[in-house]
């Protein structure tokens, strides 16, 4: 399952696609939809973003198209006059001066203005995007320390979409193995150095994240990896995937742990000893 990085960069290519532009054509294959199809031709896409896994089409009258493509749904972008080769079923189909955006195989769409988005029942559960919302480190610190998070393991918390939006599997890895700390600390246990420590490294490996397409790696263990021959996927992390072979930073091989319900990859030496200060 694509995470908020992958999610933000399918954002940003429909962005391109579309905003800007005027809605020459609208198709919905749901009939709650369909009923507002027409409504929404000769409206200008304004913006295209993204929170957590959901993307949000948005138009100059207000109105949200809300989607998530959950398990199986994709969006090609395309030639209004060039069908995608897919055998795929259609959804939505949005076309602006030329360019079309066709999603497929996706369910969870619907229509919202603007300023109901806040109630969306998936979205109202939903902490602030990592990418889309302006988080700083000291917001960061601020959305940890509530009363409701602090004393829970960092494993869970960090798959819980309500501190933040889009941090999945891999990236829950990788931010804990980049700041130091188990799976079982709790933002309770921190040091104020430390729990800024992770709420910089929250933000940082995420960015990296979507700047390079999925890689959270340090570049000079990503070449020194390439040379001894693993393969281009476990390049990209520092641990996730990586059971059994040796840690970048000390050697010790990494191991895979089940927390959550969820595959955990953690160095045991760099993430095992750590103060106490609180």
């Amino acid at each position: 399952m694509p995470e908020g990085p992958e999610i933000r960069r399918a954002a940003d290519r429909l962005h391109e696609q579309l905003a800007g532009r005027r809605l020459e054509s609208v198709w919905f294959a749901f009939p709650e939809l369909a009923a507002e199809a027409d409504s929404l031709v000769g409206r200008e896409v304004t913006a295209v973003d993204s929170w957590g896994k959901a993307l949000l089409t948005r138009f100059d009258d207000g109105r949200v198209l809300y989607s998530h493509n959950q398990l199986y749904g994709v969006w090609k972008l395309h030639d209004a006059e060039r069908e995608p080769d897919t055998e795929r079923s259609l959804r939505v189909r949005l076309t602006a001066e030329g360019r079309s955006a066709s999603l497929y195989s996706a369910s969870d769409v619907s229509l919202w203005p603007a300023e109901r988005l806040a109630e969306h029942p998936f979205l109202s559960r939903l902490g602030p995007d990592l990418l889309t919302h302006g988080v700083t480190p000291e917001l960061a610190v601020a959305r940890l320390s509530e009363p409701r998070f602090v004393r829970r393991r960092l494993g869970g918390l960090l798959l819980d979409q309500a501190p933040f939006a889009g941090i999945g599997n891999y990236l829950r890895s990788e931010i804990l193995f980049f700041a130091g700390l188990p799976p079982t600390a709790r933002v309770v246990d921190l040091s104020d150095e430390r729990l800024e420590g992770l709420a910089r490294t929250i933000l940082a490996v995420t960015r990296q994240a979507y700047d390079q397409a999925g890689t959270t790696n340090r570049n000079d263990w990503v070449i020194k990896a390439r040379r001894q021959g693993e393969s281009p996927r476990l390049c990209r992390f520092a641990v996730f995937e990586r059971d059994g072979r040796p840690c970048h930073a000390c050697g010790t091989p990494i191991e895979r742990r089940m927390v959550a319900s969820r595959r955990l990859y953690l160095c045991p030496t760099c993430q095992g000893v750590w103060p106490i200060v609180r």
